[in-house]
């Protein structure tokens, strides 16, 4: 099992310690099932070297790799490069390939390649740093602004949220400047958002949905999930941030999410598992707003507790991830 740590490794790539704090329950929880299931458990710490990787599997040639890693030497879109190496070593391995993470964690080109298959996104636009700051007059406020390559809403905050020229200019700018990165703007979309989870590979298996409810922030004010809604217990108590299963939609759009969620994720060639975020209008459209490949697989996050709501116990989900990543074609 591969994944991240938050700098270079031990030499005896001993992580007891860390397996025991809230930070690292995802790993936990999944070394934990794969022991219950039986299987032999070798665990490889990543950071910004890769070496380790490659001794490992030569000198342990693994069945299968789990692989989750979510960055390289702190680049987030350095994981295609972990899976590029493995593919390279002719190793299975759990989720995406380089070509589906490429795709997913670069949001504009996901945007366009969505697009192009008619599926619903927010008009968009992308601003390089050192370029010329200038709103698009097909953009209309209010807008919403994050960074272009990041995931877990690293770079999200009340600020994203822009409605006048001056503060737009100012947060793409602080895109530029602090995440030294394209800044992506797109339009604001108002209505339930939801989280769908998806489990497979040719044959698609689609969850029961998640939604984000904030049931203390006023219905005058935007709705959206900053770094501290997702991250921060105290901030989520006070504006009453809760994540549920979504009450059914209306008007058949249940199945029309289903299908549009499977479309998405072949369009983008997800593998083995992923999780799509869309919002549903008051008029009952549905926007997809971006799609995350390899989700968290903490029992407690969304696409665990999806899976459980299907009756697909923890030890299980994670069995058939593996038995995707063995039956993968590449």
């Amino acid at each position: 099992m591969l994944f991240d740590t938050a700098g270079t490794p031990p030499q005896d790539q001993d992580f007891s310690k860390e397996l025991k704090t809230d930070d690292w329950a995802a790993e936990a929880h999944v070394i934990g099932a794969l022991k219950k299931l039986g299987h032999e458990v070798r665990t490889i710490g990543v950071w910004d070297e890769p070496g380790a990787i490659i001794d490992e599997i030569k000198a342990n040639a693994p069945d299968v790799v789990f692989n989750l890693t979510e960055h390289f030497n702190e680049v987030s879109a350095y994981d295609r490069n972990v899976a590029g190496l493995l593919e390279m070593m002719e190793v299975p391995y759990t989720g995406s390939s380089p070509t589906g993470l490429t795709l997913c964690k670069n949001k504009g080109m996901a945007k366009e390649l969505l697009a192009y298959h008619k599926i619903r996104v927010p008009n968009f636009a992308i601003f390089s740093p050192g370029a010329a700051i200038r709103r698009p007059k097909r953009l209309r406020f209010p807008l919403f602004i994050k960074p272009l390559k990041e995931e877990g809403s690293v770079g999200i905050s009340q600020g994203s949220f822009v409605e006048t020229e001056d503060a737009f200019e100012e947060r793409v700018r602080f895109i530029h400047e602090r995440l030294n990165q394209e800044a992506l703007a797109e339009e604001y979309i108002d209505g339930r958002e939801l989280y769908v989870s998806i489990l497979g590979n040719d044959r698609l298996r689609v969850f029961p949905y998640r939604e984000v409810i904030f049931a203390e922030v006023p219905d005058d004010q935007p709705k959206f999930a900053t770094f501290k809604a997702k991250w921060d217990d105290a901030y989520r108590e006070r504006w009453g941030i809760r994540n549920v299963f979504a009450e059914s939609l209306p008007n058949g759009a249940n199945q029309r999410v289903a299908n549009i969620c499977r479309a998405v994720y072949r369009a983008l060639r997800i593998r083995g598992y992923g999780r799509i975020d869309l919002r549903v209008t008051s008029e009952g459209e549905i926007v997809i707003l971006e799609a995350n490949p390899n989700p968290n697989l903490d029992r407690d996050d969304e696409f665990a507790q999806s899976a459980m709501k299907a009756g697909l116990n923890y030890p299980r989900m994670i069995q058939r991830i593996l038995t995707l990543a063995l039956t993968a074609k590449h």
